[in-house]
């Protein structure tokens, strides 16, 4: 699968519109109860670029880029302004904000994660692609300089093993794997300069 490490603008993702996206499955009963069921583990994302088109620029900035991905062809990195740092309520990214592992006195390799929710219902999403420079890892809740991190995996290698039960965290921020879910963009000059936006769906890649 094609992927290129390139974000998309900030001036259409900005006012794009979209978010996370899950399937269930429900049966209602003959009695009136439901049953309910997931085919998926993790959530998809999915947005709308045509919101964030507010100019002549915008349109010929997106058809730009949409030319140079080939349309579905290839993946992207795309900023969801609603979620985007590991950290909280826009806060600065620390080095503590994120629990990504316990050692076990053997492994050195651990993967950037993002927790939603507390406790039993809590959700771990794995983050594949970090902005590069912008990684901080602890050891034991101390900050640690040494350590290599694939910004195009979001794995983390520690110089040394952690102690059997020694928390692992990180803070970062990062980005979505996408790609156009459409080959095929219609704008009208007379509709769009009239406030109509078109439809360019966007969707998240599994990586």
């Amino acid at each position: 699968m094609a992927f290129h490490e390139e974000r998309c603008p900030a001036d259409l993702s900005f006012g794009a519109v979209g978010g996370p996206e899950r399937r269930t499955e429900i049966v209602t009963l003959a009695n009136g109860f439901e049953e309910r069921n997931t085919t998926w583990a993790h959530s998809r994302r999915r947005y709308d670029v045509g919101f964030g088109l507010r100019s002549m620029e915008d349109v010929e900035l997106l058809i730009a880029f949409f030319e140079a991905r080939r349309g579905r062809l290839h993946g992207f990195r795309w900023k969801d302004w609603a979620d985007y740092s590991s950290a909280l309520g826009g806060a600065a990214v620390s080095f503590g904000d994120q629990k990504i592992g316990t050692g076990d006195g053997t492994s050195r390799a651990f993967h950037l994660s993002k927790t939603y929710g507390v406790g039993r219902s809590s959700y771990v999403r794995l983050i594949t692609k970090p902005v590069a420079g912008s990684v901080r890892v602890g050891v034991d809740g101390v900050e640690i300089a040494d350590f290599d991190v694939d910004h195009t995996t979001g794995a983390i290698t520690l110089p040394a093993a952690p102690a059997l039960g020694v928390t692992v965290t990180a803070g970062f921020l990062f980005d979505v794997p996408v790609r156009f879910d459409t080959d095929r963009i219609d704008i009208s000059l007379a509709t769009f300069n009239a406030g109509q936006v078109p439809d360019v769906p966007v969707v998240e890649l599994r990586v």
